[in-house]
């Protein structure tokens, strides 16, 4: 079991992921800023000039219960922005990538030869022995 959760953590999807998450974080606040405050105001500009924005309070005077409908909006394009981004720029490439070399249209990792992996082997085991 351990020896199972260490070769997943070594296998290095874990570190990918990590740097996506961190980069899709990144990303995902410069949209908010985008929509926040560009697409936002324009949604608002739609309603009249005495309402504080596309939306309606449900108890007069309450700021507390108005109902915005302008953050909904920015909100679904703020998603539909970072899918189409993710989609386009890692998905579609990486798709790509796998069916050509389905097709052995371009070959994957070179793996190492046995006679490479027996001359590492020598050269770590001298280097052992000559510090010892």
């Amino acid at each position: 079991m351990i020896k199972g959760f260490k070769d997943f953590i070594l296998r290095g999807n874990v570190v990918d992921l990590a740097v996506a998450v961190v980069i899709g974080t990144a990303f995902a606040s410069i949209v908010s800023s985008f929509t926040d405050g560009i697409v936002q105001p324009l949604i608002n500009a739609v309603s009249p000039p005495e309402s504080t924005g596309l939306g309606f309070s449900i108890v007069a005077g309450k700021e507390s219960t108005y109902v915005d409908f302008s953050a909904v909006i920015t909100a679904a394009i703020n998603f539909l922005i970072v899918a189409a981004v993710v989609y386009f720029v890692i998905v579609l490439p990486l798709n790509t990538l796998k069916e050509r070399r389905k097709k052995g249209e371009e070959p994957g990792p070179a793996e190492p030869t046995d006679v490479e992996l027996l001359i590492e082997i020598r050269d770590l085991l001298k280097t052992q022995q000559t510090r010892g």
